[in-house]
This record gives C-alpha cells, structure tokens and sequence, in this order.
C-alpha cells in the first residue's frame, strides 16, 4: 500500500475524531446548562408557591384569631395552594401545610384574642406557626439547588453562593 494513502487516511480519521468529541462536548455542555436552568426555575416555581402560601396563611390566622366568622374565600386559596404543593413539593412540605389549614380552621372557634392577648402571644414565640413549614421549604429547596452550586453556612444561616 502507498505511505501516502496512509497519512491520508490518518488526516481524515483525526478529523473524524476531533469533530466528534467536540460535537459530544458540546452536547454534554448544553444538556447540563438546560438542566441547571430548569432545576433553577423549578426552585422559583415552588418559592414562589410557597410564598403565596405563607402571606395568605398569616392574614387568615390573625383573621382567625380575632374573629369567630370564616374567610371562606381566603380558605378556598389556601386550600388550593396546598394542592398545588401536592403536585411539587414532597410529602413533608404538603403534610405540614395541611396541618397549618387544619390549624387555622380550628383557630376560628376558639374564642377570640385581645389585643394584650396578642401581645403575649407574641413575645411567648406562638404566633411563630410557620417554623415547621418554613423550615421544610427550605430544606426542600436546598435539594432542589443544583450540585452545580453549593451554600456556605456560617453559624446556620445561607450566606451566598460558592462556585
């Protein structure tokens, strides 16, 4: 065989390969990128979610606490916001929603607080009902976060992102 068909062939299979792996390079670098943006964008979706959930929870509750007649209007939003965690959010997030409704519907027929009733309330920490929530949100969306970035926590609290 001729040496010159050798080099030839040699040329033409190293850009063969050369344009393959930069085609899988490629490839690998974009389906990572739409993954991280859609992981990013489901994590808005549920804060978002979640916090539509937490400003309607607090008005009914003071409401619930000072009266004795049911926001039936504001109950069915957040009853439906509750469904909606059901269909994104994982069991623990959606149960400790469902026990602040059941909480806030019973709230309402118990009697009605005083002001200096809601005072000691809230220097006692009772008027805090969303911890639990709140704390399983958070730990949801922390699983959420892509492994592309990582939370550096000093004394437990988020401080920023780290790359």
């Amino acid at each position: 065989m001729n040496p010159a068909y050798f080099s030839a062939f040699a040329a033409l299979a190293g850009s063969v390969i050369g344009g393959l792996t930069t085609f899988a390079a490629a490839w690998v670098t974009q389906r990572q990128q739409a993954n991280v943006q859609w992981l990013l964008q489901e994590k808005t979706r549920r804060q978002e979610l979640y916090q539509v959930f937490i400003e309607e929870a607090s008005k009914l509750y003071m409401d619930a606490l000072m009266h004795d007649q049911a926001a039936i209007p504001a109950l069915v939003n957040l009853y439906a916001s509750v469904n909606k965690m059901r269909v994104v959010s994982t069991p623990e997030v959606t149960e400790r929603a469902d026990k602040l409704v059941r909480m806030i519907v019973e709230t309402y027929f118990l009697p009605n607080k005083t002001l200096p009733e809601l005072r000691a309330m809230m220097k006692s920490g009772a008027l805090d009902f969303l911890r639990d929530f709140s704390e399983a949100c958070r730990e949801e969306l922390a699983a959420v976060t892509p492994a592309v970035f990582s939370y550096r926590s000093t004394r437990g609290s988020r401080v920023g992102l780290i790359r």
